[in-house]
């Protein structure tokens, strides 16, 4: 994880997949700023994420509404970041001692830790991976998706008449709209999960998926109960205080603020503002999107 830029030349245009729909932003290539979205709801079924199943139900529904959000910003064409729904997707942390300093071998290594660890075999999977340094020796953020799911994506994207140059679970994409340079965390609500991660100095330090845990009537009071485990093992492992919370997905988080605040002793911000040219549902259901446009 890059601290605000990527070390390659993302696409300005992200296109994200849910359950409920699909949307597309373009990034203005000299400023970065992101115009408006362009969104198409799904009908019940159309996508169904999972990491051990098919995920893609009917095709050519997903492939059409991709290519019309995709055309309506100008992308038809065009490679895009794709960008899939958590539940897609298996995000791990690992902790080595070192890496070979060759790609190949190190991918190796890391596959053969993540062998026992994965609801599905491993050799099976597309593995993607960044080690960075850190106080604590070598991290390695690994993102693993069953090749045959990937296949599902890319291919309709393709039908949808544009590229997949890069893919990102959703969450990860989230974290390009985080202000990582002090210790900051995410708390990224969906209807069938959470995730939270915690981010400092530009490395992504913590990540986990709550499965299960998202639902539409949330207090103050279980939003802290769902961070809080996270929050202890940060502070044990790290020895440093969290400062931010950046709270995506989250109806009336306005109103829940002050009691968040107050659980946490975090300043809570929305992760994406109404700088944004979009509606707050949009802004909240497809910040995987932004976020990844933000990373560039």
């Amino acid at each position: 994880m890059a601290e605000r830029k990527t070390a390659i030349r993302l696409p300005r245009i992200a296109c994200e997949v849910t359950p409920e729909g699909v949307a597309a932003a373009r990034a203005d290539a000299g400023s970065g700023a992101i115009g408006p979205m362009h969104y198409f709801a799904l009908s019940p079924g159309v996508v169904t994420p999972t990491l051990t199943a098919q995920n893609v139900q009917k095709a050519h529904t997903l492939s059409n509404a991709i290519g019309q959000a995709v055309a309506s910003v100008g992308g038809r064409g065009q490679e895009v970041i794709a960008v899939l729904p958590d539940s897609a997707v298996r995000m791990t942390l690992l902790d080595f001692d070192s890496l070979p300093e060759r790609r190949g071998e190190a991918e190796a290594a890391v596959r053969f830790r993540l062998r026992k660890a994965l609801p599905f075999d491993i050799d099976k999977a597309a593995l993607s991976f960044d080690a960075q340094h850190t106080p604590q020796g070598l991290r390695v953020a690994a993102s693993i998706v069953l090749q045959s799911v990937l296949e599902e994506y890319e291919s309709a994207f393709r039908a949808g008449g544009c590229s997949p140059g890069v893919v990102l679970p959703s969450s990860v994409g989230a974290l390009g709209a985080v202000d990582g340079d002090r210790p900051a965390m995410l708390l990224k609500v969906c209807r069938d999960s959470t995730a939270v991660a915690v981010v400092n100095a530009g490395q992504l330090l913590l990540f986990r998926i709550l499965e299960g845990a998202g639902n539409t009537a949330l207090t103050a009071a279980h939003l802290a109960d769902d961070i809080y485990p996270s929050l202890v093992y940060f502070q044990d492992n790290y020895g440093l205080q969290v400062e931010q919370l950046f709270v995506n997905g989250v109806p009336g988080l306005r109103e829940l603020t002050p009691a968040l605040e107050e659980h946490t002793g975090m300043q809570v911000k929305e992760l994406i503002g109404h700088s944004i040219a979009a509606d707050q549902v949009l802004r909240n259901q497809f910040a995987g999107a932004i976020g990844a446009l933000l990373w560039a």
